[in-house]
C-alpha cells in the first residue's frame, strides 16, 4: 500500500492513544474509527501498524532510543515498525521523511535481534521474564515469545447440534475460504486468513461460532452428560457455555453465570442463533452468591474459567502485557482462589470440574490448583493426559492441559480436572 502523509497522520493518532494503555487496543480503534470515517484500505493499514507497534513495543522503543538518543514517539515507532517488520524500504518511506530521520531508519534496519536482552527478544515485559524463567528456559521463553509476535489464526467451533464438521467444512471450501479441520478438536476449523464472517448464512443460522481450538478442548474435558445438571462459573459472552448445551444435545440443566450484565446480555443472539434449549443464564453478585449456597452439592459438572491475567493471549491481544502487572497478577491469585474455593462446593460426590486459565504463569494455574487440593482432601486431580485419551484426543498431557501457540498453534491455555470423591 502506498504510504502518503495522510495515511501516516492516521496512524500516528491512532497510536498516540493506543500507547498510552487507558483502553484496549479494539477498544481504541472501534473508537478511532467511528470518529474518522476512512477508507478500507487506510482501516487496515491504522489495524495492522497499531498491533504490529503493540506486538514490538519493546523492540521498538529500544530502537527509537538507542541509536541517536531520540524519542520513542508515535511517529517514530511507526515508522520504525514499517521498515523492521512492514515489508516497506527506506525508499518507499523517504517523501514522508524528516530530516535525519532516514539516516536512523538505516540504523534500526542493522539491529541485530541477539545481541539484546532475552525481554526485548521475546518481546515481553521484564517481570513476566522473571516469573516464566522460574519454571522455563531462556529457549523456551524466547520460543514462547515469538510465538505470540504471531497473529493467531481464525479458529471456528461447528455446533454439533446443528450441523456436522464436514459439512461446515466443505461449504466453507466450496466458497473458496483456506480452511481445514482443527488437529485435536473433532468440531473445529482453522481459517487461514481473517474473513469477516459475522454475515455468513452458516453463521446467522448457528451453524459455527468462533472459539480457539484450546478453549474448545475445556469442554471435551468437561464431558458434560446429556441429562447432567452443569454450571458454568464464569460464563461471559458464553462461547464455551453454548459448546457445553452442544455436547449435552440441549438436555440437562446448564446454568451460565456471571457477575457482568454486559457479558450476559450479549450471550442473548448467541443462545438464540444456536437453537439451545438447556441454558440459564444468571447474574451472580460474587462468588458466593446465594444461587451458588443454593445448588450446593447438586451439581454433576462445573467449568471454571477463571479470570485471569490473559497472558496466554498475546496473539490476539498484545497490549494485555502492559496492562498487567506483577501486583495486579497477585490481586488475581486471590480472587482465582476464592472462586474455584466456591465453586467447588457446588459439586456433588463424582461430581468433576476443570479450573481453566488462558495464562502462562504457574502461579495462576498449578500453584492455585496445588493449594486448593491442600485444602479439599475430598478432591483429587484427575490427569488432564487420561481424560484427553478417552476422547481420543491426540495430545502428550501430564497432570494437567498446558497448551502454547508455539506448540500447538492455539492460545496460551490451562487446565486441571478436579473430581469430587467421598
Amino acid at each position: 500500500m502506498l504510504l502518503t502523509e495522510y495515511r501516516l497522520d492516521l496512524v500516528v493518532q491512532a497510536l498516540r492513544t493506543a500507547l498510552k494503555m487507558e483502553h484496549p487496543a479494539d477498544a481504541v480503534l472501534r473508537h478511532f474509527f467511528q470518529a474518522e470515517r476512512i477508507g478500507s484500505n487506510e482501516r487496515a493499514l491504522v489495524a495492522e501498524t497499531v498491533f504490529g507497534v503493540l506486538r514490538h513495543r519493546l523492540f521498538l522503543e529500544h530502537a527509537c532510543t538507542a541509536a541517536d538518543k531520540g524519542q520513542a514517539t508515535a511517529r517514530r515507532m511507526a515508522l520504525a515498525y514499517w521498515v523492521k517488520y512492514g515489508g516497506y524500504n527506506l525508499r518507499e518511506l523517504e517523501p514522508l521523511l524528516k530530516a535525519k530521520e532516514s539516516e536512523w531508519l538505516g540504523s534500526v534496519k542493522g539491529i541485530r535481534m541477539e545481541d539484546l536482552p532475552l525481554s526485548i527478544q521475546a518481546e515481553l515485559p521484564e517481570w513476566v521474564v522473571e516469573k516464566l524463567h522460574a519454571q522455563s528456559s531462556a529457549a523456551e521463553i524466547l520460543a514462547l515469545g515469538r510465538s505470540m509476535q504471531q497473529p493467531a489464526p481464525l479458529d471456528l467451533r461447528v455446533n454439533t447440534l446443528l450441523a456436522g464438521r464436514d459439512e461446515v467444512l466443505q461449504s466453507l471450501q466450496a466458497e473458496g475460504f483456506d480452511a481445514k479441520a482443527t488437529p485435536f478438536s473433532p468440531m473445529g476449523i482453522r481459517l487461514k486468513d481473517k474473513p469477516a464472517l459475522n454475515k455468513h448464512a452458516l453463521f446467522l443460522t448457528g451453524k459455527f461460532e468462533v472459539q480457539d481450538e484450546g478453549s474448545q478442548l475445556l469442554g471435551l474435558m468437561l464431558a458434560p452428560k446429556r441429562n447432567d445438571m452443569v454450571v458454568d462459573f464464569c460464563a461471559g459472552a458464553g462461547g464455551k457455555t453454548l459448546m457445553l448445551g452442544a455436547l449435552m444435545n440441549s438436555q440437562g440443566r446448564l446454568y451460565a453465570w456471571d457477575i457482568s450484565e454486559k457479558r450476559l446480555t450479549n450471550l442473548k443472539p448467541r443462545l438464540k442463533r444456536s437453537g439451545l434449549s438447556n441454558v440459564q443464564p444468571q447474574l451472580i453478585a460474587h462468588e458466593n452468591d446465594s444461587k451458588v449456597k443454593r445448588l450446593a452439592g447438586k451439581i454433576d459438572r462445573v467449568l471454571v474459567d477463571a479470570p485471569c491475567s490473559g497472558l496466554g493471549t498475546l496473539r490476539r491481544n498484545p497490549d494485555l502485557k502492559f496492562r498487567q502487572s506483577p501486583q495486579s497478577v497477585a490481586e488475581l491469585n486471590q480472587k482465582q482462589a476464592a472462586i474455584l474455593a466456591s465453586a467447588a462446593r457446588l459439586l456433588k460426590q463424582g461430581g468433576r470440574l476443570v479450573y481453566a486459565t488462558c495464562s502462562v504463569l504457574q502461579e495462576e494455574n498449578q500453584d492455585i490448583v496445588q493449594a486448593f487440593l491442600a485444602a479439599h482432601p475430598d478432591f483429587r486431580l484427575v490427569p488432564a493426559g487420561e481424560v484427553l485419551a478417552q476422547h481420543k484426543i491426540q495430545l502428550e498431557m501430564g497432570d494437567y492441559l498446558q497448551l502454547t501457540p508455539q506448540l500447538h498453534n492455539t492460545d496460551g491455555f490451562f487446565a486441571a480436572v478436579l473430581e469430587r470423591h467421598a
